[in-house]
């Protein structure tokens, strides 16, 4: 088994499946019917006696809450056509359908079950229209100019839905789109092994690691993603690293190691299956010692909700030493961020990026998209 096919050991008092916390739910159910259990916990019918049982460790019944008015908050912002053009869609709606439709699947949902199984079923419908001949996927006005972020994140969630797809003409649709934006992924690297803003037209960090996560998650779905191309941004990654242990901007842009972006490049060095190996290693602990150096929410360097997409992710990843010491915390600061209709305002960018990248990083613990694992 390849190294980029392999899983985190189990946590312990951690489901290990989807099917182990769904069978742990229904056992919890079972034991409340028959002694005639007290209260429910947002429709599962739990009672609290089985909660700490049935809920991952640091998941409160506070965070599902919290969680379930962030995704009611999502749904309701969806416009006709699938896409999300509010809340951050107006200038990015490819990439904020990926994100709100990624934060749905984190919740378990199908374009056929759960309560947000219509909107995931439009966010597919919705992309799988932008897909565009040469493999790009982008609406008419490009993403403000800058597609192909929005074309990583919307591969990233094609690619992780398609085998919940049960209608056939759909799932050949999603098919298609995904062979093609691999295509357009592979083709658009550059001679140094990033990407950019627009395919082929050269490199810089926060691009480069949503392609290799998109075709991370495309690998996942049984797709082929030529092994080279993941190589070449592994080595892409590892030119930019600065002797502090984090990532540059770019190979043009000398300045320094950037929070965000090193942060991004944790996940993304997991992803690609880089987990013992020395960029990952020191990138992990610049990004830590960042983190551990400053209180609250923003760490530094600004895009903070952008930092805590991908540092919950690789600290997730690299296990309970660090997500013991990070989740429970940033779980209590994202819950204070929340407003009263169920958002959180995202960098500034808007409600729907917030609240996608909120409630997908207090879902991780249940480990739903084998693009968040390891």
């Amino acid at each position: 088994m390849s190294r980029l096919e392999r899983r985190s050991p189990r946590r312990r008092g951690e489901p290990t499946t989807r099917r182990d916390f769904l069978n742990r739910c229904a056992a919890g159910a079972s034991f409340l019917a028959a002694i005639g259990g007290a209260g429910r916990l947002d429709g599962l019918g739990l009672g609290r006696a089985a909660e700490n049982e049935v809920l991952p460790k640091h998941v409160t019944p506070e965070t599902l809450r919290a969680v379930q008015k962030g995704l009611d908050y999502l749904a309701s912002q969806q416009a006709d056509d699938g896409s999300w053009i509010t809340g951050g869609g107006q200038v990015y709606p490819v990439a904020m359908t990926g994100l709100a439709g990624t934060a749905l699947l984190a919740h378990g949902d199908s374009p056929t079950r759960g309560k947000y199984a219509k909107s995931v079923q439009g966010a597919v419908e919705y992309l799988v229209r932008c897909a565009t001949p040469t493999g790009l996927i982008t609406g008419p006005s490009q993403d403000g100019g800058i597609p192909m972020h929005g074309h990583g994140f919307a591969l990233m969630f094609l690619a992780s839905v398609y085998g919940m797809i049960t209608k056939e003409a759909l799932r050949k649709q999603v098919q298609v789109a995904v062979r093609k934006a691999v295509a357009l992924t592979s083709q658009g690297q550059s001679g140094a092994g990033g990407w950019t803003y627009t395919p082929g037209s050269g490199d810089e960090g926060s691009v480069t690691v949503t392609q290799v996560q998109a075709l991370r998650a495309a690998q996942n779905a049984g797709f082929l993603v030529p092994r080279a191309v993941i190589e070449e941004a592994v080595k892409y990654l590892e030119k930019c690293r600065t002797p502090e242990g984090g990532i540059q901007y770019s190979l043009s842009s000398p300045t320094g190691p950037r929070l965000p972006i090193s942060a991004a490049a944790v996940a993304t060095l997991y992803n690609a299956g880089q987990f013992e190996g020395a960029i990952a290693t020191d990138c992990l602990k610049y990004v830590w010692d960042k983190f551990q150096a400053a209180e609250g929410w923003d760490k530094g360097d600004g895009h903070a909700y952008y930092s805590h997409l991908y540092a919950s992710q690789g600290f997730y990843m690299a296990g309970d030493q660090y997500w013991d010491k990070y989740f429970p915390a940033a779980r209590d600061q994202l819950l204070g961020q929340q407003n009263p209709d169920g958002s959180w305002n995202g960098d500034g960018i808007g409600e729907v990026y917030g609240t996608s990248i909120a409630v997908i990083i207090l879902q991780l613990p249940f480990k739903f998209l084998p693009v968040f694992q390891r």
